[in-house]
């Protein structure tokens, strides 16, 4: 264009830049009073203003140059940022595309108003004014939509994410209370079906001295073993209920584990041989201090050594303690016992189950509160097992325990 026409334009340029607040104020002041832009009322001056005088800036750049293409990426990037905090603040789209239409109002109004002042601004500075202006403010309205739809999609996205990580959770939740409550139907199994043989008994016993009476003394003994194996029914429910309940954070200590290991021979070493049954020990000298729970600990032998005795009619039980590694001690119980056969591999360690089909005593808790106790001290355990020869089981644990984070 010559430079002639291109003054104009130029004069124009200058007279918006001149009165960029005054053109902002009145834009806003426009904003304010639609009654179809409710979002707007809740925003303040800075927050409503925007990016908007820049791109008034850029489109005056755009006039005095005649040329859009050089202002573009400027202008391209408040309108991002015009419609991502349109987005943020609430617009909906038609709104946005509103709010945008009230500003080319605005400035078109200018090109009148600027051509009826000055007669030498002709019809066509106007159309080339009005051509500039529209193309800009359609570029911005297309680029904030694209923008706003960018961050509903990202929203979407994220909220998807969400709910498809939720509906993962609910789904193990289910999965969870479905296990819960198989596991509440076998331990009731489990008691119901023991505690109807201590009444059985109980009553036999009863029957007996009532018929009997020479034989009250054989009758109590019988009572007696059945109300002991009750209490061990008892007392195997309430430690698997505390070892599950127990929130509370793993407490450390430093010990020698060689006491630990004597008081577990002192414990368990008459009940075994009142058995007919020989205990077998060793441990490692090379074991020193070690870091752990202490309890725990114990908790998790006691619980092997009464396993173990409980299926061993004859024969032995053996336990030792060895180091494993530089860092690891190995913890082995094993015996000559019934042994686990290969169908009841899978299940040894789930609560309320029994390696055999024994009438023997208890919920069938012992592995799994060993399995529980292990994984809170950070060991692994492994068994292995012939039905009628024997079960071996070894567990390995830091000689220092990691603080829970």
């Amino acid at each position: 264009m010559p430079d002639t026409q291109a003054r104009p334009l130029r004069a124009f340029a200058g007279h918006m830049r001149a009165n960029q607040v005054d053109l902002t104020e009145r834009w806003m002041k426009a904003v304010f009073h639609d009654t179809e832009l409710t979002e707007a009322d809740r925003l303040t001056y800075e927050q409503l203003s925007d990016h908007v005088p820049n791109i008034l800036e850029e489109i005056c750049s755009a006039l005095e140059e005649q040329d859009f293409d050089q202002v573009e990426p400027a202008i391209e990037r408040n309108a991002r940022k015009h419609g991502k905090l349109r987005w943020r603040q609430g617009y909906r789209i038609d709104e946005l595309v509103r709010e945008l239409d009230l500003f080319r109002q605005m400035l078109a109004g200018q090109i009148v108003e600027f051509s009826e002042a000055r007669p030498w601004f002709t019809r066509r500075h106007e159309e080339r004014a009005r051509h500039f202006i529209d193309e800009a403010v359609s570029f911005v309205t297309l680029t904030s939509i694209r923008e706003v739809v960018s961050e509903r999609d990202r929203k979407i996205d994220d909220y998807t994410g969400r709910l498809e990580r939720a509906n993962h959770e609910l789904t193990l939740k289910q999965k969870l209370v479905g296990d819960l409550y198989e596991s509440r139907m076998q331990i009731t199994r489990s008691v119901v079906h023991d505690l109807r043989n201590f009444l059985n008994v109980f009553s036999m016993a009863l029957q007996l001295m009532a018929r009997a009476p020479a034989k009250v003394e054989t009758a109590l003994a019988l009572a007696n073993r059945q109300a002991t194996d009750m209490k061990a029914l008892v007392d195997e429910l309430v430690e698997y209920s505390v070892v599950l309940g127990d929130n509370s954070q793993l407490v450390l200590e430093r010990f020698e584990l060689r006491e630990l290991f004597d008081e577990l021979l002192a414990s368990c070493g008459p009940v075994i041989e009142a058995k007919g049954l020989r205990l077998v020990h060793a441990f490692d000298p090379a074991i020193g201090t070690i870091v752990s729970n202490r309890l725990k600990l114990k908790q998790v032998a006691l619980n092997l050594l009464t396993n173990a005795a409980k299926y061993t009619k004859v024969g032995e039980v053996e336990l030792t303690m060895s180091l494993h590694e530089a860092d690891e001690w190995l913890l082995r119980v094993s015996d000559t016992g019934v042994g686990i056969g290969e169908s009841d591999r899978e299940r040894v360690f789930k609560e309320f189950e029994r390696a055999t089909e024994e009438d023997v005593p208890g919920a069938g808790l012992g592995l799994a509160i060993v399995r529980e106790l292990t994984r809170l001290l950070g060991g692994r355990i492994r068994f292995d097992s012939n039905e009628g020869e024997g079960t071996v089981f070894e567990i390995t644990f830091p000689l220092v325990v990691a603080p829970a984070e």
